[in-house]
């Protein structure tokens, strides 16, 4: 049964890519802006298990979403539901497959660790701002087991001081309830030896999607200033949200995303 599930996730994986994929390049042959990318991530976060759901209020106007990371099922969830274009480490886009899906999404590339391509990446990522589809960046730079947060990276914030156009910061919990320990990818596990494991689990994943309030960055005084204000949101949520906290039984009700 094991091996039957993860194949079965596997195929419908692939049939949601060729379903989408066809149709997006030929958005792109006509110089239109592609709906497929999204509906992709949707449709993947379902074949694998997940089921997202929202929780809070999307901002409706122009967003910069900041959120802690736990899992690649994040981005299949968060792409989903927002469409958002997500800053990534460069390692990725050099992943067979993936880089290139990721860079359909508009995916933007950064070396976090190479100090001196920081004005540039800055520079990129401010161009990618000027277009209307939401962006996304996690902060922490690198998955955790999600107890808790890392130590927000202020660097790439810069980008919003001022932002390249009017627009607000919203933090965002990824919240996998009682399963965020089993399904988190940190420490020395493998990319392919984690989504192996995920593809095999029983059962579905429930993801919530806790938009929280969101703030302008013209209040803060500096990037540091919105990722203390941005992680100080989600770990309240944490710690608010957590399975054995009394506050959870009165957690408010969250809406299940709509079929793609």
């Amino acid at each position: 049964m094991l091996l039957l599930r993860r194949w079965t996730r596997i195929a419908a994986l692939i049939a949601s890519l060729l379903l989408c994929l066809f149709p997006h390049l030929l958005w792109r042959l006509l110089r239109l802006r592609s709906p497929w990318p999204r509906r992709f991530l949707a449709m993947a976060a379902r074949s694998v298990g997940a089921r997202a759901r929202i929780a809070g209020q999307p901002h409706d106007g122009d967003m910069f979403l900041l959120a802690n990371h736990v899992s690649w099922i994040d981005i299949l969830a968060m792409g989903g539901a927002t469409g958002a274009a997500f800053v990534a480490h460069d390692g990725i886009a050099r992943w067979p497959v993936v880089g290139w899906l990721a860079a359909q999404n508009n995916t933007l590339f950064v070396a976090r660790e190479r100090r001196g391509a920081l004005s540039g990446q800055i520079d990129a990522l401010r161009a990618a701002m000027l277009g209307h589809q939401p962006v996304a960046l996690f902060p922490e730079g690198t998955t955790s087991d999600g107890s808790g947060l890392l130590p927000f990276k202020p660097s790439l914030l810069a980008v919003l001081l001022p932002p390249p156009r009017a627009v607000l910061i919203q933090p965002v919990h990824i919240d996998y309830g009682a399963a965020t320990s089993a399904i988190a990818w940190h420490g020395d596990e493998p990319a392919g030896t984690n989504a192996w494991r995920i593809l095999g689990r029983k059962g579905r994943l429930d993801v919530t999607l806790r938009f929280l309030e969101p703030f302008d960055p013209a209040d803060c005084a500096d990037r540091k200033v919105i990722a203390a204000t941005a992680r100080d949101a989600i770990a309240a949520s944490i710690a608010q949200n957590a399975p054995d906290s009394a506050a959870s039984q009165h957690r408010p009700s969250a809406t299940p995303l709509p079929p793609v």
